[in-house]
């Protein structure tokens, strides 16, 4: 009898195993996310973009290439020190092959970064918005700029000189400071002279100019101008600007709370942390001698390869600080048409935005529609006599924010208010810890998202007692509960009080508060378990329909798609007939029209002067399906994180939907197109096709609308003569359905032992289910108070809801 050897168990075993991944479709998210920053660089190089409005873009690209290095090229290099490196699934690349690959890009990247910036800098020049260099000073500006640093300069800052004595200081992450080696009456060796950039000081200094023109000089040119005067006897000898950006992939949870530790005392020492962390690159501007450079690479342990150089200031954030002293005369050449979001036409802001909900579902779209409604909503909440609690999740807020000040006012007037603040949203982590510390002083019982599992959820419910009866009024977005943002980027906010989204949110915010991430929903999609089901069960009915020769299609909009699992069942989807359409704004490691495996994809992308940041998910020809959402398709969404889709079912709100993704489909002016081997490209005009920008085009209507809007009546007056009447989407007369739950498992038997459910981060998926029609119920308020009397008083006696 033959025994099998080594060699052919490990081959039989191989058999045994899952087929091995296909590549072909896929790309490596860094190297997606590197041309999609290059994208919003494109903007830059716009000339039909206003010329500041360009200098902006050249400040956002430096911003997220700033991230993206803390970020995910700071994880990615931990990650490449263990000696079994975790290989990604969509490249089939190490880390350490992911961070050569990215480190490959950056100088192309870098050299036109500054070559924009330098074109545009010079035109600005050119118009009058000048920035003062310190090699071509007159006379006059040398004066006003040697005083001002005698003045408020030098008696802030403290330079350092670095010897064998004196052991290199932690710069810490972001920070400027200005780097020159020192020549000493003594033959000490490696002498380095340091001094940061003050942050306590404004950066961008005006300097007396001509009428109708605005000159300024950088903080770090006033030093740089004077620094001879700086360290004494010592001379420098060369000089720069430097600046350290630090890994800041931090865990939160990985650090271990200690005990009995307030878990914002925790993040504090995290924050801390994070300005400490191992460097990942250094940037330098200016010309410092190469053992000057030495001397500094060596002590932050940095490569050759990690050190940038470049010829323009580091942290253009101070482009957004002199876009207001722009002189008037040159504003609108330089500047876009100011807008302000408008009113909602479906919306009357001098009546109860309560009754106007209770009535029929509201959406509004920002920032082309005001957020208004939904702070006032709160505000009334805060001082409604019948509404008994609110319940909200922030992730990211407002500096200065009604919103917030409004939770304050309702728990000061007596109602139960819970918030569930996300400490550990990256960067906004502080001000989210002063606002909760605000929070709760004023009674409002704050609470945190669960071990593990950020809550990225945007959900707010307020619950209102009529008599005997509750009627609940839930209000779900696809974007933070910011004011700031509000205007900035594109999002939806829904406004309902469908009894069974109600129901689906109570039971949320129920389990939120004791940590259960399992729970069971009707016509919610929450992650970490419930939500990438949902979207497979979406795709499986149309895979099934196009199997059956029928008409199917899917639709989403997303900011990123990196979740293999979905990108898997896409291609799938793709390969039976399903036309999919997507509107991703920045990741994709899905390649569309890959003969045999993604040719039915098409994938677009639009950046703009707003921030396309919507999450939408359609299923079916008619979009009998649409959901929207707080979630990308990435599995740190998908797995990870507490994340919420919603159905939208009230037909206008389904159309007005339908029309705006119309819209941007449309867009060929705006959007790029992602060929075969995963970069963009302008889409192609039809012959004698006209352009058609869909961010100016929603702008437009939302303003025509706005125009259209009847006045509120407030005595009687002649009949007026006709006036335009708002834009009214066509509904479909399509019903509106939604994706059924996985049905619950069979009870077991009460003596069997059964084991706690184990922390997995999503269910296995199962194939479609059916699809449920869901007739639309809008009872007036006397109707649902008698339909929901039995709830109140089952409330009232038990305690329970459900």
């Amino acid at each position: 009898m033959h025994m099998p050897s080594k060699i052919e168990k490990k081959q039989a075993a191989a058999k045994l195993r899952k087929p091995p991944r296909d590549f072909s479709y896929t790309q490596n998210r860094e190297l997606s996310w590197l041309r999609f920053d290059n994208r919003v660089l494109d903007e830059a190089f716009d000339e039909t973009v206003p010329l500041f409005e360009r200098l902006k873009f050249v400040s956002i690209f430096e911003s997220n290439l700033d991230e993206f290095l803390m970020v995910r090229v700071g994880g990615l290099s931990d990650l490449a020190e263990l000696k079994k490196q975790p290989v990604d699934n969509k490249s089939n690349m190490t880390a350490s092959e992911q961070v050569d690959a990215v480190m490959a890009e950056m100088p192309g990247l870098l050299t036109r970064w500054e070559s924009i910036f330098k074109s545009i800098e010079g035109k600005l020049d050119t118009l009058g918005v000048h920035r003062a260099h310190i090699d071509s000073l007159t006379p006059e500006e040398r004066t006003f700029v040697t005083r001002y640093f005698q003045a408020y300069v030098s008696p802030v800052i403290s330079p350092l000189v670095i010897d064998p004595r004196h052991p290199f200081p932690n710069l810490r992450n972001g920070a400027l400071y200005l780097a020159c080696g020192l020549d000493g009456a003594t033959d000490e060796e490696s002498l380095l002279g340091l001094i940061e950039i003050p942050a306590s000081m404004n950066r961008v200094v005006e300097i007396p100019s001509p009428t109708g023109t605005y000159s300024y000089i950088l903080l770090e040119d006033v030093i740089l101008a004077c620094l001879d005067s700086c360290f004494g006897s010592y001379k420098p000898l060369d000089r720069a600007l430097i600046r350290v950006t630090r890994n800041a992939d931090i865990d939160p949870d990985g650090e271990g709370v200690e005990e009995e530790e307030d878990y914002r005392q925790h993040m504090k020492r995290i924050l801390k942390k994070r300005l400490r962390l191992q460097p990942v690159v250094l940037a330098v501007s200016g010309s410092l001698e190469k053992a000057t450079l030495k001397t500094i690479r060596k002590a932050l342990e940095l490569s050759r390869r990690s050190v940038f150089t470049c010829d323009i200031p580091l942290d253009l954030g101070y482009v957004f600080g002199i876009e207001g002293k722009i002189p008037e005369h040159l504003r609108n050449e330089l500047l876009f048409t100011p807008f302000k979001p408008q009113p909602n036409p479906t919306i009357d802001m001098t009546r109860s935005i309560r009754e106007q909900v209770l009535q029929g579902d509201k959406l509004l779209f920002y920032p082309y529609e005001a957020m208004n409604p939904f702070l006032d909503l709160v505000h009334e909440a805060a001082y409604d006599p019948e509404c008994i609690s609110l319940r909200i999740t922030l992730y990211r807020v407002a500096k200065q924010s009604r919103l917030c000040e409004s939770l304050i006012d309702a728990a000061e007037n007596g109602k139960e208010v819970t918030v569930l603040m996300e400490l550990r949203a990256r960067f906004d982590e502080q001000n989210n810890i002063e606002w909760a510390e605000r929070l709760e002083e004023a009674g409002c019982t704050v609470i945190y998202g669960s071990e593990g599992f950020k809550c990225h959820s945007k959900i707010c419910q307020l619950t209102y007692r009529e008599g005997m009866a509750l009627t609940r009024l839930t209000l779900l977005g696809t974007g933070n509960f910011n004011e700031k943002t509000a205007k900035l980027y594109s999002d939806f906010m829904l406004m309902t009080a469908h009894p069974g989204i109600g129901e689906d949110a109570n039971l949320f915010f129920r389990n939120l508060s004791l940590g259960n991430l399992r729970g069971d929903y009707r016509f919610l999609g929450v992650a970490p378990v419930g939500l990438k089901p949902l979207i497979m069960r979406g795709l499986d009915r149309e895979i099934q329909r196009a199997l059956a020769g029928e008409p199917a299609r899917v639709f989403f909009k997303l900011n990123s798609l990196t979740d293999r699992e979905v990108i898997d069942k896409i291609a799938e989807a793709s390969c039976a007939g399903v036309r999919v359409d997507m509107i991703i704004r920045g990741i994709s490691c899905l390649k569309p029209g890959v003969p045999g495996k993604t040719e039915n994809v098409h994938v677009r992308s639009i950046v703009g002067r707003f921030l396309e940041h919507a999450r939408v998910y359609a299923f079916g020809v008619d979009s009998d399906m649409i959901y929207l959402s707080s979630a990308d398709m990435m599995t740190r969404n998908t797995e990870h994180r507490v994340e919420i889709a919603f159905p939208v079912l009230d037909p206008t709100c389904r159309a007005l939907v339908h029309e705006y993704m119309g819209m941007q489909l449309r867009d060929n002016v705006k959007a790029r197109s992602l060929t075969s081997d995963g970069t963009w490209v302008p889409v192609e005009r039809a012959e004698g096709e006209k352009p058609f920008n869909s961010q100016e085009a929603l702008l437009e209507r939302a303003y025509r609308n706005a125009e259209a809007a009847p006045e509120p009546v407030i005595e009687a007056k002649p009949a007026p003569e006709p006036e335009p009447q708002p834009v009214a989407p066509k509904v479909q007369e399509v019903q509106a359905t939604v994706i059924e739950p996985e049905p619950a498992p069979a009870p077991q038997p009460e003596s069997q032992v059964t084991k706690p459910a184990p922390e997995t981060s999503a269910r296995r998926d199962k194939p479609a289910g059916k699809t449920k029609a869901i007739e639309r119920h809008r009872p007036g308020r006397v109707r649902m108070g008698l339909g929901l009397i039995g709830l109140g008083l089952k409330t009232l006696i038990t305690g329970k809801t459900k």
